[in-house]
């Protein structure tokens, strides 16, 4: 028990001077008494410090890492989400700028021939026989079987099938395809049918076929077809633009004239599309059609002045000559010949 009180009484009195010694060292700030035993002590216990702090720092790094790693996860974590939400919402941003234009075009397509159209988005293409998409629009937007499917550029087909969100659309390229169609112009009528998917890689053939009923009817590459209209106006109205003759077949002799046509739409990359709810009350003829472009006058070469040739000394000489009128000098021989 002694032991233990001088021990306490020795601890008391260190602690005591201590702090005495602290607080003498911290008011006397540069000018303290205790400055010299302060750097006495750091040149004695400065490199023990050193060491040991070289020692214990990368554990001390090492602890702080595990300790923060999972903190460090969950914000790369939050920094990537907020990331891939950012480019979603400029993705989207695009995409209904891209839309908004496209249902622009496609209104002032509608408008020009008097159609009520339902606009609608592709969401799927057929993987059959048949060529089709799906439209994201069905019985519940009013839509029906044999109503006609445009585009801002033209006709795309009609609706075969019909569900309550959703509907079926045969496009005017596929085989079964038959349209009641008229030339731009003369009015000679025709019929264009699909060719099927071969038509539409690109590599120079024209996935529609255009069959003249008057065989002897004018018709030139070039020119412009729109759709006849049906009976009750359905499945097809009438104005809507099909597309432009690309060649002529050679006419055999037959009832009839064969031509292949370049569509105006482009089928295979369909987007905002509508459906015709409502026909025009009256035919809009031609007025779909894009205004043709006009043709890019060829300049003439303007005829360039030749120079003057020099004279010649001949061609001096003869300028001295008499003139036609005089007369020649005598050619018979003098007297003293």
């Amino acid at each position: 028990m002694k032991d233990t009180r001088r021990t306490r009484m020795v601890l008391g009195g260190l602690l005591v001077v201590a702090l005495t010694m602290i607080t003498v060292d911290y008011r006397g700030g540069a000018h303290s008494p205790l400055r010299g035993l302060r750097d006495l002590g750091a040149t004695v216990f400065g490199p023990v410090e050193r060491a040991s702090a070289a020692v214990v720092r990368p554990v001390g790094d090492t602890f702080d890492t595990i300790t923060d790693a999972p903190g460090e996860r969950r914000r790369a974590d939050r920094l990537a989400r907020q990331n891939q939400k950012l480019r979603e919402q400029l993705r989207s941003a695009r995409l209904d700028k891209d839309k908004s234009a496209q249902l622009d075009r496609l209104l002032g397509t509608a408008g020009m021939g008097g159609y009520k159209i339902s606009a609608a988005r592709v969401i799927s293409a057929g993987q059959g026989f048949e060529d089709t998409v799906t439209i994201d629009i069905g019985s519940r937007g009013g839509i029906k079987p044999d109503m006609t499917v445009i585009s801002a550029a033209g006709l795309v087909g009609r609706v075969t099938r019909v569900g309550p969100a959703t509907s079926t659309v045969l496009l005017a390229t596929d085989q079964t395809s038959s349209i009641g169609s008229r030339l731009e112009d003369s009015k000679e009528i025709g019929i264009v049918q699909g060719r099927g998917r071969r038509g539409l890689g690109g590599g120079g053939d024209t996935p529609l076929r255009f069959q003249l009923l008057d065989a002897a009817a004018p018709i030139k590459v070039g020119q412009r077809i729109v759709t006849l209209g049906s009976q009750g106006q359905r499945p097809y109205v009438p104005g809507v633009p099909i597309g432009e003759v690309a060649r002529i077949e050679k006419s055999t002799g037959g009832l009839t004239r064969t031509a292949y046509v370049r569509p105006f739409v482009k089928f295979t990359s369909l987007d905002v599309v509508g459906v015709v709810v409502a026909p025009p009350k009256k035919d809009p003829r031609d007025a779909v059609l894009p205004p043709k472009p006009k043709p890019t006058p060829t300049p003439t070469p303007s005829p360039s002045k030749s120079p003057k040739a020099s004279k010649s000394p001949k061609a001096r000489e003869s300028a001295n000559a008499r003139p036609s009128g005089s007369e020649s000098p005598s050619t018979e021989p003098s007297a003293g010949d």
